[in-house]
């Protein structure tokens, strides 16, 4: 699929990236190829820090508000 437009997270660079749970536009500074994810539903989903251990955390977890 071919994406055109402004990322929606900076709204300055180019979209190159769609989020899989949100449909954001994303430039590569704000998507998340390992989950498919915008940074947006990459924090909400418990991994907003992108690094190889926050890839092991399953969806088991559970998160107080």
């Amino acid at each position: 699929m071919s994406l055109s437009g402004l990322c929606q997270v900076c709204e300055s660079r180019e979209a190159t990236h769609t989020c899989v749970q949100c449909g954001t536009a994303a430039c590569d500074d704000h998507f998340d190829r390992a989950s498919n994810l915008c940074v947006r539903c990459a924090d909400r989903s418990g991994k907003g820090d992108i690094s190889p251990a926050s890839s092991e955390v399953d969806g088991d977890d559970v998160h107080r508000i």
